[in-house]
């Protein structure tokens, strides 16, 4: 009987984790409606601790932070929130999106290359 209880309390705490989860993800969606992409953050951070064991969400959630810092137009930083899709989830819908975001920017002179930066040294101490 007490692994019954058990059992069901687990059921019940994982449920919750989810509920929680679709919550964040719903608040999300709906201040990115309203144009509010400090409040899309803060959610899609909440979404992503609930869902470490839920890989298959990371997509959709870095998808919609890359459409936030188009927004903010923060383009650098959303390309490569887009590359990370692409490279991580290649197969994915959202690889597919993302892709078609990136040829977006590319078409309206927003995408730069990703080159990686070069050191520059500090001025010596006077």
């Amino acid at each position: 009987m007490r692994c019954l209880i058990a059992l069901a309390l687990l059921a019940g705490v994982a449920g919750c984790t989810r509920f929680t989860l679709d919550h964040h993800l719903n608040n999300a969606y709906r201040a990115y409606d309203e144009g509010d992409c400090e409040q899309v953050m803060l959610e899609l951070s909440q979404a992503e601790r609930k869902s470490r064991s839920r890989n298959y969400l990371q997509p959709e959630i870095s998808l919609l932070r890359g459409q936030c810092l188009e927004r903010q137009s923060l383009f650098v930083d959303a390309a490569q929130t887009y590359q990370f899709i692409i490279s991580r989830y290649p197969t994915s819908e959202y690889a597919y999106r993302a892709r078609a975001r990136l040829e977006t920017l590319d078409q309206l002179g927003q995408a730069r290359p990703t080159v990686p930066a070069k050191p520059i040294p500090a001025p010596p101490p006077h």
